[in-house]
């Protein structure tokens, strides 16, 4: 009886300092959009990067909206083979809709004046569908909503968050925004996009050298940035960097 007692005390008091804990962890009440790509890291948004968004932003107490553009993906890869998919063609919307868990809105209808801050995740939809610069670097273009979210954004000043290769979008976007994509060297490959960086400065941008786990933030833009998959390491790495990211997002909310 007495081991049972001492078990059930013990029981309690874990509960009691689990529920002091969430009671007493930030709880923002920021609302964010999520802007998506598609689903899949060759073709569209990197799943693990959004996901690690939205556990950040669930933990952080925000509310969140996903949006994605309604249009075709700039092709379709088959994962297993790292290839092109012939005459076989994917809708962004309806494939970000599959992340949202049908959760989702057209990325024509972000206004930044419902939202306290955006959040776009890598992968290399953000380089496809949203812009060009796979095929086009430092001469894309961009998707015409999200140039005017982007700028809608930075106009109001409100914190614009972005991870992996996804800050080309605001190096192409808002003059002289300083981001980081990582380090600037492969590194025997641990590095192995590290060529971004050189883009990013030729666009007229800075870029800014940083670990995996780290956000850099431009205070002035109010423009959050991580390397996330940039960086050939551990999964747990690229979300503790994610989660600086959305930390920082969230603080220059102000909520």
């Amino acid at each position: 009886m007495f081991a049972v007692r001492s078990l059930l005390r013990s029981a309690h008091i874990k509960y009691a300092l689990s529920a002091q804990f969430h009671a007493t962890s930030q709880c923002t009440g920021a609302k964010v959009a999520i802007v998506l790509s598609g689903c899949g890291v060759y073709d569209g948004t990197e799943i693990h990067e959004a996901s690690a968004i939205l556990v950040h932003l669930s933990r952080g107490g925000a509310e969140v909206q996903m949006f994605a553009p309604d249009v075709l993906q700039m092709h379709v890869i088959d994962h297993s083979k790292g290839q092109p998919v012939e005459k076989e063609s994917r809708n962004v919307l309806s494939e970000s809709a599959r992340i949202a868990r049908g959760n989702i809105t057209e990325l024509t209808y972000l206004n930044a004046g419902n939202y306290d801050a955006v959040i776009f995740p890598g992968g290399f939809g953000a380089a496809k569908n949203l812009s060009t610069f796979a095929v086009d670097g430092k001469d894309c273009k961009m998707n015409k909503d999200v140039e005017r979210v982007l700028k809608d954004f930075h106009t109001a000043g409100k914190p614009i968050g972005l991870c992996c290769i996804s800050p080309v979008l605001a190096a192409k976007v808002l003059p002289g925004v300083d981001v980081t994509v990582g380090h600037e060297e492969e590194e025997g490959g641990k590095w192995p996009f590290a060529g971004t960086a050189q883009a990013i400065t030729a666009l007229g941008a800075k870029h800014t050298v940083k670990e995996v786990t780290e956000a850099h933030v431009d205070q002035k833009n109010k423009v959050v940035t991580t390397p996330a998959f940039m960086c050939e390491t551990k999964l747990h790495l690229i979300f503790d960097g994610i989660g600086a990211m959305v930390k920082d997002v969230l603080k220059l909310t102000g909520k």
